[in-house]
């Protein structure tokens, strides 16, 4: 499956305990205005905007559960190249 670098760098910080929040409108609470990105340090993640997030909800990559935010799925997890990390 071929994903983008900004697709890869979110999923990477998704699959390291990240999770998107979304902003919504506050005129329709349907309609999504923006989504935030937080890493497990809770550092923000500018990769991340509405339309990467789009593509990786359509691709099933990230998923919500019970109105939570969204993190990865086993599919995200297993379309995620290893990278890595330095800490």
């Amino acid at each position: 499956m071929n994903i983008s670098k900004p697709e890869q760098r979110t999923l990477h910080a998704l699959a390291q305990g990240g999770r998107i929040n979304l902003i919504r409108n506050e005129a329709n609470h349907r309609d999504i205005q923006d989504v935030e990105c937080l890493t497990r340090d809770g550092w923000l993640l500018v990769d991340c905007t509405l339309p990467i997030f789009r593509k990786l909800k359509a691709r099933r990559l990230i998923a919500s559960r019970d109105g939570g935010p969204y993190r990865t799925t086993r599919d995200g997890l297993a379309a995620v190249r290893p990278q890595l990390d330095n800490r």
